[in-house]
């Protein structure tokens, strides 16, 4: 009884087992089909690499400087009596800009001529009696030097009444004034800031390496952050006759154009000189491209070979299209496009949205980029 009992046991565990193993091994089973199943190929957006000629350009930043700058400021003291200009005025080269007191250099000015008339009367009269001998070459000698000395004196009032009076040495826009009628000034007081802004100098440095490329009258390609999208031209007029020795870096002057008045000094800009001899080089939108430490590389899209070098063909027997990931070198990146100088030629297509999704041989499904411009 007791061996019946457990032959029973025993063959119900077994049938247990049996079971469990069979829904295991096709649990398995299941899991190979699924895994060895074709994968469905991958959506993505293709570009087709072109070569076209690539004006090389050289890049640099600068800052605006004025065509002629100058801060106005006062050679003498003095209180201020008139000012005679509005801020943000333009003014003529010449204009008469403020004036300060100058009652005391006036009335000293009077003495120094009432004397210079007395020393003039004396030299006429001493020339004449230094002819009859009537008086001796030595006191003729000194009415001369009181002469000239009463002359250099009404010059030198004259030219410090002069100072009293500031004009624009230049034609320019003046800036903000700085000072009130009644102030007193000392001598070195900037009262404005006056700025010729009919053309503005841009100052770059570039490297010592790029000289050879560089000329006078080479074009320059300017933008600045208050006119995104706007690019105003110039041309390099000066170049440093020497190296920075601590930076081994070339100081280059460009001369723009500034008729409506947008550019101002102090602006900071962004430029590109543009090099001459355009090449042909191999470009793809910017998106194909996937940067890393390792390398650059894009997924190019081509058929699938087998191994005798026939392509593939699918179900609609059309051919079987795969993304091979390739390690490319890239240059200059311009206008949404970079250039590719090695690792890839033209006429390729690139995959441009999806490398997400991709592995090197996935299968994939091509489509236009919408979202690029025409070039």
């Amino acid at each position: 009884m007791l061996r019946r009992r457990m032959l029973t046991m025993l063959g119900i565990v077994l049938v247990v087992v049996l079971l469990l193993g069979g829904y295991k091994a096709w649990s398995i089973y299941q899991q190979v089909r699924m895994f060895s199943a074709p994968k469905p190929p991958v959506a993505v957006a293709v570009a087709t690499a072109s070569e076209r000629a690539w004006q090389a350009r050289l890049p640099a930043v600068g800052s605006l400087k004025a065509l002629q700058g100058v801060n106005l400021s006062l050679e003498i003291a003095g209180t201020v009596r008139a000012i005679q200009f509005e801020s943000g005025q333009q003014v003529k080269a010449g204009q008469p800009l403020l004036q300060l007191d100058s009652d005391v250099e006036t009335a000293l000015l009077g003495t120094a001529q009432a004397d210079l008339g007395l020393a003039q009367l004396d030299y006429g009269r001493g020339a004449q009696l230094v002819d009859s001998r009537a008086i001796s070459k030595g006191e003729f000698d000194r009415l001369n030097a009181v002469l000239l000395k009463n002359k250099a004196t009404v010059a030198q009032l004259k030219a410090s009444l002069a100072k009293k009076n500031i004009v624009a040495p230049f034609s320019g826009t003046i800036g903000i004034r700085r000072v009130d009628v009644g102030d007193y000034l000392a001598s070195g007081t900037v009262i404005a800031t006056l700025q010729d802004l009919s053309s503005l100098y841009v100052d770059f440095y570039v490297a010592e390496q790029a000289i050879p490329q560089l000329h006078v009258g080479q074009p320059v390609l300017v933008t600045v952050a208050a006119y995104p999208g706007q690019t105003f031209e110039g041309t390099i007029s000066a170049l440093n006759p020497k190296v920075d020795d601590s930076t081994r870096n070339i100081l280059i002057r460009a001369t723009l154009a500034n008729p409506q008045g947008k550019l101002l000094p102090g602006m900071f800009a962004n430029l590109q000189v543009v090099l001459p001899q355009p090449h042909n080089q191999v470009v793809v939108p910017e998106g194909a491209v996937a940067y890393t430490l390792y390398g650059n590389s894009v997924y190019v899209v081509g058929e699938k070979k087998d191994e005798q070098g026939k392509p593939v063909t699918g179900a609609d027997n059309k051919p079987v299209l795969v993304a091979e990931r390739r390690f490319v070198d890239t240059g200059e990146r311009r206008d949404g496009l970079v250039i590719v100088s090695k690792g890839l030629s033209a006429g390729e297509q690139v995959v441009t949205g999806g490398q997400l999704k991709l592995t090197s041989g996935a299968a994939v499904s091509v489509s236009p980029d919408a979202t690029l411009k025409a070039h």
